[in-house]
């Protein structure tokens, strides 16, 4: 029986500077899909994956992130008084309790990598995952808990991974891949952003992994690599160097870029359509402006 992933690591330290000026006070994190914060979907996910114990890498100016995970008993108290049972449900998903919920600081910018590597001490010798909140994941069933599920198969480490148009690979971790097995696949290499034309396969890593403590000892050996940070991927790519296992995980669902602006936009459609209070309205509004933009040409 292989150890249960109970941890995760939420690296939330960027700027969100593609949304500036909403981030000059507001974190991207914090940024809502209809009714709920984009960091609000990740923890949701994880929890649904049997995570208990949620680590947020952090930096100054992320206050409100804290906070929105706190209780806020002012605001209970009206809506009770109120009789407003639904919001105060609503809220209860919001709320963290007291242990469950840690924030490191990461003072520099250096990556992903380094992110993760803050978060060392709390994550000691056990699996854990790493979740990016700007990947935003629809599917019947969550993403992460897919992949736990076929970690307690497979073992080693897992990255959840998609197919890409050729000319993005160079935008993304991508997989050099030694065999299939279904969703699953068995990496022999991986290689952040390569060049284009340069890529060993279309199978690029998105941001959902299950990794080892091993990982973290990678960490502190690696210089920085692409783009000058300290590279996530290149930690696991050592994995398969030092004789161990790393698989790519083809995930069902759609995977939504919300640190970008038109992926932002195309999730708060998707995800308002899927809304059933605001699906009719919404649609009605969208064929409205359709007509009228083809009307206009």
């Amino acid at each position: 029986m292989r150890s249960k992933v109970t941890k995760a690591v939420f690296p939330v330290a960027g700027m969100g500077t593609r949304f500036l000026p909403a981030t000059k006070s507001v974190p991207k994190e914090i940024m809502t899909l209809v009714d709920r914060p984009l960091i609000q979907y990740a923890i949701d996910e994880a929890r649904a994956a049997g995570i208990t114990e949620f680590i947020f890498v952090t930096a100054r100016g992320k206050n409100a992130l804290e906070d929105y995970f706190d209780h806020a008993p002012d605001l209970e108290r009206s809506l009770r008084k109120a009789g407003k049972d639904d919001l105060l449900e609503v809220l209860k998903s919001t709320n963290m309790d007291s242990g469950a919920i840690a924030y490191i600081r990461q003072h520099k910018a250096m990556g992903l990598g380094h992110a993760v590597w803050c978060a060392r001490r709390l994550i000691g010798d056990e699996p854990f995952a790493v979740m990016l909140p700007d990947d935003v994941i629809a599917g019947d069933k969550p993403c992460l808990q897919q992949m736990v599920e076929a970690y307690q198969e497979t073992g080693g480490a897992m990255v959840a991974t998609m197919e890409v148009a050729p000319d993005r690979t160079s935008s993304y971790g991508v997989l050099d891949v030694e065999s299939h097995n279904g969703a699953i696949v068995k990496a022999k290499g991986m290689v952040e952003k390569p060049a284009k034309g340069t890529a060993p396969s279309n199978l690029a890593v998105i941001g959902r992994y299950i990794l080892t403590p091993n990982v973290l000892q990678n960490l502190n050996k690696i210089d920085r690599g692409a783009g000058g940070e300290v590279q996530l991927t290149d930690a696991i790519a050592m994995e398969i160097d030092q004789g161990r296992d790393v698989f790519g995980y083809k995930f069902e669902g759609h995977r939504y870029d919300c640190g970008s602006k038109a992926g932002y936009l195309q999730a708060t459609v998707a995800f308002a359509l899927d809304r059933p209070e605001l699906q009719g309205e919404f649609q009605d509004y969208l064929h409205d402006i359709l007509a009228r933009r083809l009307a206009a040409q």
